[in-house]
């Protein structure tokens, strides 16, 4: 395919800026999707009052009537114009900083003279009179070439970067259609694009860049939406077919020697959910080909102890497991927690993190190679090229959305075809669940453990909170309260730990306050959550560290200050803090309600206490690319479609994929051939997919 540099107006320096973006080759810029589209048609002599509050940009057309150069103390220099049209006037601006060895301003001059007819695009400075224009892009009236490409139609608005303009992009792409555009293979078979109503792909993308109309925009939107699905489910359906196929040559024999002692150190049942899952986990560690499974769960549902189960059961037949997660703080946790439930067993097992020690790490890295270590705990640490396992079989990844595929390809690569459990707070809606994860099994745990009750979540004011908290303290439990930053000047106007920490202690006096955030030794953050767990501490003041893995019965009230900061995921997993025992646990969120989102995301969290419901509710309130990342997922990379929104045309991708590969799985019919050249050149490095062929 033909380099972007030989494409006309673009040469080698704008290329090198292109290719930063992901553009190599003139085909790539057909798929440089616009992040919104502009109805230009319309060109306004005068701009009604209030016009800004209905469009986010707008045309004007005039005469130059005068110009003038404006420096400010600050080494801006403002550009003015005034253009008249009839009887009415606007003042166009342009911004640019100062610079003393050329004129910022040249090439604006040479269009935007006295007497001089243009067109402008931007948006009104003044929004209340809109006398007053901040101008994005201008035209001379004579050019009728650029009339064609950027006025009087509906204009495409792309994602832009130093050096490279919406205007340039409009241009390249424009000669880049003339060019190839009819070029570019369709790659779903004739028979489904037309079973589906949709617009063949040469079609698609000359609508979706230059659309004659807002339906051809929306016909185009809906073809590729279809495909960039239809190309996942399919590539996702392959993989799992060949990890499937995979022999891992290592087998399992349930021994209990080690699960049997963990059981008891446990002292309490498991839930029939947790039985299933571990049932399921221990039938895929026993079959011929690696495990692949994802284990969702509420928080507090009893994830991890499910996981080392796992582990252990790797143990026993004398291999090594390593559990990673997201970050150091979460690794420390998970730490604490393998110390207090493998207490006096047999088990050799480390935490490798970055604030490791190096005298410390080498030695942990040592052991691990020699097989001296049973588990190793750690976050990315644990898959970086210094740490060789001796027989690594069993890895657990937390919070998967946080790795990509290319994150646990390298740590299985530690261990020869390891078995793989990826463990999710976030409970998936089963459509998002087959298009993010479209290679595991799936395990959820819907149950909490036994005597758990229902968190109950209030708005309140802090007077009326703190006085809650006064009241469960006074009557030996424990509280939390949580701040979103550590020092005051973090976000302004927020409540930080360390100043009101300090402010605490004086409204509980008598009573012990300690605090704890992320800027802390590990240490120190280890033995203040002992202190917290063994009842020496009273009140735990905290950022959103303590989000996940403390586990205190005793600790019944939880206040979270300037909660409109955080986000639902994050507030359920904050208020999972509390309710570990059997007594009745609250959750006071003290908020500064300015923006209806903020409203809505309290109330919704006071209203939800189901994790798996709140789930959708937040997927629905923010978009899917929010919650799970997906938009700048490592697995996905989705130019144009949503999952969530766009889950009506992901049922009908995962209907006809299954049709396709049922007929034909290795995609070897004629019809076939260019979807197979197009799944190889997508996720052949990226997930290690094999030539169909």
């Amino acid at each position: 395919m033909k380099d972007i540099r030989y494409l006309k107006g673009v040469g080698p320096k704008r290329a090198g800026i292109l290719a930063k973006i992901g553009i190599s080759r003139i085909d790539d810029l057909f798929f440089y999707f616009p992040r919104k589209w502009e109805d230009r048609k319309l060109i306004k002599t005068r701009i009604p009052p209030g016009f800004a509050f209905l469009e986010p940009s707008v045309v004007f057309r005039g005469k130059v009537v005068s110009i003038k150069d404006v420096y400010t103390s600050t080494n801006l220099r403002i550009f003015r114009a005034v253009l008249a049209a009839g009887d009415a006037e606007i003042e166009a601006l342009w911004y640019k900083r100062h610079n003393p060895r050329y004129d910022v301003f040249a090439g604006i001059r040479k269009l935007v003279a006295p007497g001089a007819e243009i067109w402008i695009t931007g948006r009104p400075d003044d929004p209340l009179f809109n006398t007053k224009i901040s101008v994005e892009e201008f035209y001379s009236c004579a050019d009728t070439e650029a009339q064609a490409l950027h006025i009087n139609r509906i204009v495409p608005v792309y994602p832009i970067t130093e050096g490279i303009s919406s205007k340039f992009m409009r241009k390249a792409i424009s000669e880049a259609i003339a060019e190839r555009g009819e070029a570019v293979p369709e790659i779903l078979p004739m028979s489904l694009a037309a079973g589906r109503g949709l617009m063949t792909r040469q079609q698609a993308l000359t609508a979706i860049h230059f659309p004659e109309s807002y339906f051809e925009l929306l016909e185009a939107r809906k073809r590729f939406i279809y495909e960039e699905l239809f190309l996942m489910c399919v590539a996702w359906a392959i993989k799992r077919k060949q990890t499937k196929r995979i022999r891992k040559g290592y087998s399992y024999e349930i021994r209990k020697n080690l699960l049997t002692p963990f059981k008891e150190n446990l002292k309490f049942e498991f839930t029939l959910s947790q039985k299933r899952a571990i049932n399921r986990i221990f039938s895929d560690m026993q079959a011929p080909s690696p495990m692949a499974r994802l284990l969702e769960g509420e928080v507090g549902s009893g994830k991890t102890v499910v996981a080392m189960c796992a582990l252990l059961l790797a143990v026993e037949n004398g291999y090594q497991g390593a559990f990673m997660a997201p970050t150091e703080i979460l690794a420390e946790q998970h730490f604490i927690t393998f110390e207090k439930f493998l207490k006096n067993m047999n088990v050799k097992f480390a935490l490798l993190t970055s604030r490791i020690r190096s005298e410390e790490r080498i030695n942990i890295i040592e052991k691990v190679s020699k097989g001296g270590i049973d588990i190793l705990i750690g976050t990315h640490a644990v898959i970086q090229d210094e740490v060789e396992f001796r027989n690594l079989r069993m890895i657990v990844i937390d919070e998967q959305h946080r790795f990509g595929v290319r994150q646990r390809a390298a740590l299985r690569q530690k261990g020869e075809q390891a078995d793989l459990l990826i463990m999710t707070a976030t409970p998936i809606p089963r459509t998002l669940f087959l298009a993010l994860y479209g290679d595991l099994d799936l395990s959820v745990l819907n149950e909490m453990p036994p005597g758990r009750t229902p968190v109950k979540t209030i708005m309140a004011e802090e007077e009326y909170a703190f006085a809650q908290v006064l009241k469960e303290v006074s009557g030996g439990r424990q509280a939390y309260a949580v701040y979103p930053v550590i020092e005051e000047g973090d976000l302004k106007g927020l409540k930080s730990v360390k100043k009101e920490f300090e402010r605490l202690k004086k409204i509980f006096k008598g009573f012990k306050l300690d605090m704890i955030h992320g800027q802390m030794p590990g240490k120190e953050k280890k033995r203040i959550m002992e202190d917290f767990a063994n009842r020496k501490t009273d009140i735990l003041v905290s950022t959103s560290v303590i989000e996940v893995g403390i586990d205190v019965p005793n600790a019944t009230v939880m206040v979270v200050n300037n909660a409109e900061q955080f986000g639902l995921a994050s507030l359920h997993q904050l208020r999972g803090r509390v309710g570990r025992g059997n007594i009745e646990s609250k959750c006071f969120l003290v908020a500064d309600l300015k923006t209806p989102e903020a409203r809505q995301r309290i109330e919704v969290i006071c209203s939800i206490s189901s994790g798996f419901e709140l789930s959708e509710k937040d997927i629905y309130m923010r978009g899917a690319g929010d919650i799970l990342g997906m938009r700048q997922h490592g697995d996905m990379e989705l130019k144009i479609a949503d999952i969530f929104a766009d889950a009506s045309v992901l049922r009908l991708a995962i209907e006809d994929r299954n049709a396709i590969l049922k007929t034909d799985p290795r995609l070897l019919k004629p019809e076939h051939s260019e979807l197979r050249k197009k799944l190889f050149e997508l996720y052949s490095e990226k997930w290690n997919i094999i030539d169909l062929s």
